[in-house]
């Protein structure tokens, strides 16, 4: 099942588990815009190469719009959709003020230098900065971008509005970045296992820990749960793959935290919890990440840095407070995790949304 069939999937349950107006319902699920545009860009070599460049802002009924832009051949645009739309529930669930976008440049980052990746970021900010900005939609790095892709937009962006830090995060420190950015995911994850444990009466210091995934957010999720007493016996990295329904039987673990989006296919879903086995979902799990994001833009808009301890600290009640949120949306519906996260997402958006007035 692919990642927009699933997220609908989820979106359409909790509709219904919140008893959502139809009419409402589809409004929640079509995108806000989808744009597509042509990058052309000169290769180191004098050829013209020719890349096509999108974004999709999902919704922005709570604040501006947020999400990543990635360097991939293959840019689905279904994924894509999905990730948006998961971002406008991520955003939600978390409490911090932002709708979801996700997009990206359809290209092999890998197969272009340094000077041509920075001409192809300028020529893409060109064609989309009047429609994204501090608080319209604030892009940030995600597969195949980093920190310095950031600045080139930063730039770019700022030689039509002038000098603008916080229309984009996952900036470099030197120009606005947000120090404890780096290991926010994965310290989020952190926070995020640390009440699931407490609310089963066990604690990270005497757990085991297998960990699918050793970039950056399972790298610095084995980092914090090594420090805190947790045995890390197990760890995968990119040539892992995914749980599905054909191996979900075989999954020996009591606990799964989702650090990536999407990780487990709604088929795998139900088998793993007919198996009791509690599945921390990623629109929480993982939002670590955006939540520092929206301490870098407020930093940026306050132009007041912070030390990383309050970052840290602001985190982790972020983190604890939306978990109680979700716990409490799981008492009122009798749902599981899954379903208590996307109810807690699904109606902040619905309640901002008909507040406005959108008939």
């Amino acid at each position: 099942m692919n990642a927009l069939t699933a997220t609908n999937r989820n979106f359409r349950y909790a509709a219904r588990i919140l008893g959502l107006d139809s009419k409402l319902e589809r409004s929640l699920l079509i995108p806000f815009r989808e744009i597509k545009v042509e990058c052309s860009i000169p290769k180191d070599d004098g050829s013209l190469a020719t890349f096509v460049g999108f974004r999709i802002q999902h919704d922005n009924a709570r604040g501006p719009m947020k999400g990543g832009i990635r360097y991939h051949p293959e840019v689905d645009p279904d994924e894509v959709n999905a990730l948006a739309q998961l971002m406008t529930w991520k955003t939600a669930v978390a409490a911090i003020p932002y709708g979801g976008a996700k997009g990206g440049i359809g290209c092999n980052p890998r197969e272009l230098s340094m000077s041509e990746l920075e001409r192809l970021t300028r020529v893409f900010t060109q064609k989309i900065h009047d429609l994204i900005g501090i608080h319209r939609d604030v892009p940030a790095p995600d597969m195949g971008t980093n920190s310095q892709t950031m600045a080139w937009i930063l730039d770019e962006y700022s030689k039509f509005h002038g000098h603008s830090p916080a229309v984009v995060t996952g900036k470099p420190i030197d120009l606005g970045g947000s120090l404890g950015r780096e290991a926010a995911t994965g310290l989020g994850v952190f926070f995020a296992t640390e009440a699931l444990l407490a609310e089963h009466g066990k604690s990270i210091s005497n757990m085991k820990f297998a960990i699918q995934g050793f970039g950056n957010v399972g790298s610095w999720a084995a980092k914090f749960f090594h420090e805190h007493g947790g045995k890390v016996v197990a760890v995968s990295d990119i040539t892992g793959g995914v749980l599905n329904k054909e191996n979900a039987a075989d999954v020996k673990a009591k606990f799964i935290i989702e650090a990536a989006n999407h990780p487990t296919d709604p088929e795998a879903d139900e088998i793993l919890s007919k198996k009791g086995v509690v599945i921390l979902p990623d629109i929480y799990a993982n939002s670590g990440g955006v939540t520092v994001s929206y301490f870098e833009w407020v930093q940026n808009i306050q132009g007041f840095m912070w030390e990383e301890e309050k970052v840290n600290h602001e985190l982790k009640r972020y983190m604890m407070s939306a978990f109680k949120d979700i716990k409490t949306m799981c008492q009122t519906h009798n749902c599981n995790l899954r379903m208590g996260a996307f109810t807690l997402g699904v109606n902040r958006v619905a309640q901002a949304t008909l507040l406005r007035g959108w008939e």
